[in-house]
């Protein structure tokens, strides 16, 4: 800690105590002025970056997560049966042949779910898998 010491000279008959017109009276203290942020180019530029290395950082912590696996104790197994697809057969026919009492459209959707079919074309000799809940009498 440090301090500074002033001198004042000594008259005679003051014994060190200042005349009334040495001293200033005190003016209470202005309120701050809001002082105004002035950024410098190497400022913006570093504060630029910062900016895009937390975006980057964000989206990467994202994109590596990939959202992650849930394991559950149901069985996403499925039983099934194969059935050929003959000549000038459909899969509206192949349907109705499997599952005479059910809707042909929910039995068509099932086989294409069960398939991985991106349309109901079928071919010749193409081998079809069929859910064992249609098959089963």
């Amino acid at each position: 800690m440090s301090a500074t010491i002033t001198a004042f000279p000594r008259s005679a008959g003051t014994h060190g105590i200042l005349p009334a017109e040495a001293v200033r009276p005190v003016t209470p203290a202005r309120p701050a002025e809001h002082a105004h942020l002035h950024i410098t180019r190497r400022g913006r530029v570093v504060l630029t970056a910062a900016v895009v290395v937390a975006v980057l950082a964000t989206v990467l912590g994202f994109v590596l997560s990939g959202g992650g696996a849930v394991a559950t104790s149901t069985s996403g197994h499925v039983q099934f049966q194969h059935v050929t697809v003959s000549a000038g057969e459909t899969l509206w026919g192949v349907a109705e042949d499997v599952a005479p009492n059910a809707d042909p459209r929910d039995v068509i959707a099932d086989i294409q779910q069960l398939n991985n079919l991106g349309s109901t074309e079928v071919m010749p000799g193409q081998s079809l898998a069929i859910p064992t809940k249609y098959t089963q009498k």
